[in-house]
């Protein structure tokens, strides 16, 4: 795609790299056949429909599964691109079999997305993670034949942390081709105290983002697989904030330098990078100072409930920083990591 042939009004071209897609296709499939995942509602109908999986539910409109409505509501907002996601529950809660037909399913209908809407949209790859040998040659396919710029990995799979050596093909296969890993949060494995009032949307992924990344950096991935590079949801859940604990706990306690010979802040600023999906500019303040300004990205989580693309750019264009900053993280900062004007 060439994001010079979409930019906005100001010539600044803006990319939101957060926000989610439900091919109609995966969701006809899901309703004709219920699994993990389970549709309530037509798909092809003009109502909302609910897709429910374990520990949560998703209410799914117009911008979820139509593109027409997704890209009025993207030029309303100001937004050039959209780097399209699967997101929750993802192919990986299904048996081994069906998860692989899910994700190649989604996969397909994102690089046609991509091909057919004049440089609008790019997407993440779906992956069957409870497969992690499919998942490897399911983002080699999506990335080298589709050519979808990154892959979906979440926080666990079924309860299986990112750190697990099962995993760590995908992320070789990841570093060699050069192309990030975004890793958003989904239920955590004991979700117990947080069932309650909405909690695992609300902490819940956030702590289990948190989680996920934490356990990474101790477990040596990211020194074994230099070339990884992640994409955090949520302004990197709580990370921002625990980055100095963490590295306190390296110098205090043996068991957190055992698998490595770095400084977790360091390792975490040199190989992540945040999305802004955060809202109050106090804390995307700290992101920005954490992270670096040429390492946090516009993301809106459109469109859940619980996201908001209008509010999501103004509150970037509303920061008091330089106006480079303020187009880098609009967009510049989306571009040179995923090559979008290649």
């Amino acid at each position: 795609m060439t994001a010079a042939a979409c930019s906005g009004g100001d010539g600044q071209v803006v990319v939101d790299v957060h926000n989610h897609f439900y091919p109609v296709s995966y969701l006809r499939e899901l309703r004709r056949s219920p699994g993990a995942a389970a549709l309530e509602g037509d798909p092809d109908g003009e109502g909302d429909v609910i897709l429910r999986y374990s520990g949560d539910y998703n209410v799914i409109v117009h911008g979820h599964r139509r593109l027409d409505s997704r890209l009025r509501d993207m030029d309303s907002a100001g937004v050039d691109v959209h780097v399209l996601s699967l997101t929750t529950p993802g192919a990986h809660v299904e048996p081994p079999e069906r998860g692989r037909a899910l994700a190649r399913l989604v996969n397909e209908e994102f690089a046609a997305a991509a091909a057919g809407h004049g440089g609008r949209f790019q997407a993440f790859a779906a992956l069957p993670l409870q497969d992690p040998p499919a998942a490897r040659i399911e983002l080699e396919y999506a990335c080298g034949r589709l050519g979808l710029c990154g892959g979906l990995l979440f926080s666990n799979v079924n309860g299986t942390y990112p750190d697990d050596e099962s995993f760590w093909p995908l992320y070789e296969a990841a570093a060699g081709m050069g192309v990030p890993l975004f890793i958003h949060p989904t239920t955590p494995a004991y979700p117990g105290p947080l069932l309650d009032y909405r909690l695992v949307a609300i902490e819940g992924f956030l702590f289990d983002t948190t989680t996920a990344v934490s356990r990474m950096v101790f477990a040596g991935v990211f020194e074994r697989f230099p070339g990884l590079t992640l994409i955090l949801a949520h302004l990197g859940g709580t990370l921002p904030y625990l980055a100095e604990r963490m590295d306190r706990a390296y110098d205090a306690y043996p068991e957190s330098r055992a698998r490595i010979t770095r400084r977790p802040g360091e390792v975490l600023r040199e190989r992540c990078y945040l999305d802004a999906v955060n809202f109050d500019q106090e804390a995307l303040r700290l992101g920005l100072s954490f992270a670096g300004v040429d390492r946090v990205l516009l993301g809106s989580d459109y469109p859940h409930q619980v996201g908001d693309m209008p509010r999501a750019v103004r509150t970037v264009r509303g920061l008091d920083v330089p106006d480079d900053v303020r187009a880098a993280i609009l967009g510049g900062n989306a571009v040179r990591l995923l090559n979008l004007a290649a």
